[in-house]
């Protein structure tokens, strides 16, 4: 198969020496890594990561475990510091000897762990949309890549009468790879370089006038939208400037990548209705398993002790949905491995399926699921109408693929 002919070549080119970590504390538990950001920029998305693994492994516990033993979390808190990622990945591969790791958001703290993860052998599932252009075996991306999120909404935005986009993003990796893909994409689409800007802003920027000003001017002749690859609470002040300059979804909707459900509990939604997602999931999705999904949530909140769970005003949205599934992905390969060992459940995972709320997904041997993808418009109470549904799409890392 070309994905095990390309860990060969990994591993023969980087020189590592492949071993297993330890499976368990204890006769009767295995430990498994939480690593999300609970403190810093990142925290309005990652503790509600945090949250759903929790529950997750509660879920799980109570049916029974995986082979028959408890999972015991470690969860630390890298705090939205990217050196910080890897520090605390090798505390949790070194020192506390967990057999797995859910964890990482933006892809500078995702690029920081992974030669941690090369190097001892650890296996980390990735739960957020990113750039692609990237493929390891220590690494299970269950998010969406840029053709199952970015490239089908510049399609629908095309379809919509859109020939001028505004790329938007947090000055790292994954707007910079997105937006160059998709730079690329619009002059294949005959959008010329003069219809397309690009603007970046830090981490925890919160100064907007000026951007929006230029956007406001950029979307007078109406044909305009934002493609918005913003991360973390930098999203609040761009909004808030957004609304109050009387830019509407009318005038020129902003489709974002990293605003869900979950962002949009911090933001004045009212004001921001029509404007655009692209996701794997949303949490108006009408299947009996997106309903026990919020049923068990919302149970778990009613009844978790945990310190620093935040019980009120909370939803489930797509990257806690994909958090959720990478759970029981690595749950079914263990037990079809029958062991812990890293690289008999990195083999035990490819071709595994699993009902999910958004509809069954599977694991290719890119490491990669296919997914089904949403467009979906924001309404007022902060949900999402779903207006478009593109079916089930197979994950693609390489842009070369599909930039044809």
């Amino acid at each position: 198969m070309i994905m095990k002919k390309y860990i060969a070549l990994l591993t023969a080119c980087a020189g590592v020496l492949s071993h297993s970590m330890p499976a368990f504390a204890a006769d009767d538990t295995v430990k498994v890594g939480v690593l999300h950001s609970l403190s810093g920029t990142m925290a309005i998305s990652e503790t509600s990561l945090r949250d759903v693994l929790l529950m997750t492994f509660d879920e799980i516990n109570k049916a029974g475990g995986v082979m028959g033993k408890k999972i015991e979390p470690v969860v630390v808190d890298p705090a939205s510091n990217w050196p910080l990622f890897a520090e605390k990945a090798r505390q949790l591969l070194t020192v506390d000897k967990v057999s797995v790791v859910f964890g990482c958001w933006t892809s500078v703290s995702r690029k920081s762990v992974l030669p941690v993860f090369e190097k001892e052998n650890g296996l980390l599932f990735y739960p957020v949309q990113y750039e692609g252009e990237e493929l390891s075996k220590n690494i299970f991306y269950t998010a969406e890549a840029v053709n199952q999120q970015a490239i089908p909404a510049v399609d629908y935005m095309l379809g919509e009468g859109k020939t001028k986009f505004y790329l938007l993003g947090s000055d790292y990796v994954y707007p910079r790879t997105t937006n160059k893909i998709l730079k690329q994409y619009l002059k294949m689409k005959g959008i010329p370089d003069s219809d397309v800007i690009e603007i970046y802003t830090p981490f925890s920027h919160q100064d907007y006038q000026t951007i929006v000003a230029d956007i406001k001017k950029f979307a007078a002749g109406g044909k305009a939208t934002v493609i918005s690859t913003l991360n973390g609470d930098t999203n609040v002040p761009f909004f808030k400037e957004f609304a109050n300059a009387g830019l509407t979804s009318e005038t020129c909707p902003v489709v974002s990548f990293s605003i869900s459900e979950d962002e949009f509990r911090s933001l004045p939604a009212k004001q921001l209705a029509g404007h655009l997602g692209c996701w794997t999931y949303f949490m108006s999705l009408k299947t009996p398993e997106n309903k026990e999904f919020i049923k068990n949530w919302n149970a778990w909140l009613a009844t978790t002790t945990e310190p620093g769970v935040v019980k009120e005003n909370r939803v489930t949205c797509s990257p806690m949905n994909l958090s959720r599934i990478g759970v029981y992905l690595w749950k079914q390969a263990v037990e079809k491995a029958g062991s812990f060992d890293v690289d008999k459940v990195r083999d035990a995972m490819i071709g595994q399926k699993f009902k999910a709320p958004n509809g069954e997904v599977t694991m290719q041997d890119n490491h990669h699921l296919v997914n089904y993808v949403f467009i979906g418009e924001t309404l007022p109470t902060g949900q999402f109408k779903i207006i478009k549904r593109l079916g089930a799409v197979a994950g693609e890392p390489f842009s070369e693929k599909f930039l044809k």
